[in-house]
């Protein structure tokens, strides 16, 4: 099996923690030339500089908010210009607050929309012409298991989480033809500071403490323990691989099986 990435450009977002930086630093080890996106340039500055650079490759980063989009095209129109074509685009970014779908204001699924969507449309038409140019590229969204059993509690999550799942489904068709793949990954529970978030949520309105609501969500897991960002990285390098080249539009689950449907 081929997963080696070694010459190739990866532009990944959300990269200075979580599943972000992980899969940055996975791609790094496996040859890939890395720039981050991120909106804190000392934290980029900080993650550009531990990542592993062995193989002669230069790592870089794009300082933007996702939310921006007329900026965080001309950042990354720029950055391509500079520094040479995209092969490898992981759309990773926050996600949105806890709360139910039925009480979220306006302005909050506005910004989800932006943050996700339109923010991941934004670098798909600053980066797929390159790709259709060269008839080669990989499209990864990092979402949500969601997008196949809504969650508790995440209501503007749950709905934006599946408007991308279409939207790079709908991309998979128009851009099979160019040897360009879109998939989808899709983190279960995973150890990152929105995890910790969703339990102090949890442990709030149910006036438990987070070690019991911690448990709990454990308890739903067959695996019975929560993922680790690497682990989710894992997935997002194989998908970005030669060995991945006949996989497009598929939304894989890292869950610890704990999605209850096919």
């Amino acid at each position: 099996m081929n997963i080696r990435l070694d010459g190739l450009h990866a532009l990944v977002g959300g990269g200075t923690q979580g599943i972000g930086y992980a899969t940055a630093q996975e791609m790094a080890l496996l040859g890939a030339h890395v720039t981050l996106l991120a909106r804190d340039g000392e934290k980029l500055r900080n993650a550009v500089s531990s990542l592993d650079s062995s193989k002669g490759q230069q790592h870089r980063f794009v300082e933007a908010n996702m939310a921006d989009t007329a900026a965080l095209h001309e950042a990354i129109t720029a950055h391509v210009k500079a520094h040479g074509p995209v092969d490898i685009l992981v759309n990773n970014t926050g996600g949105p607050p806890p709360g139910l779908a039925h009480e979220a204001g306006i302005a909050a699924y506005e910004q989800a929309f932006r943050l996700h969507l339109l923010a991941f449309q934004t670098l798909v038409l600053a980066i797929a012409p390159g790709m259709k140019e060269r008839r080669s590229g990989r499209i990864i969204n990092v979402i949500s298991t969601s997008v196949k059993v809504p969650l508790p509690n995440l209501g503007v999550s749950n709905t934006v989480r599946g408007a991308v799942a279409q939207w790079a489904k709908t991309l998979a068709n128009e851009l099979g033809p160019f040897n360009i793949t879109v998939n989808n990954v899709l983190p279960g529970a995973t150890a990152t500071g929105r995890l910790k978030a969703i339990i102090g949520n949890k442990s709030n309105k149910m006036g438990v403490t987070e070690e019991a609501a911690t448990q709990e969500m454990m308890d739903e897991i067959p695996m019975r323990r929560f993922a680790g960002p690497e682990e989710t990285a894992d997935a997002i390098c194989f998908l970005a691989g030669p060995s991945a080249a006949y996989i497009t539009g598929v939304n894989l689950p890292v869950d610890g099986g704990r999605t209850g449907c096919l």
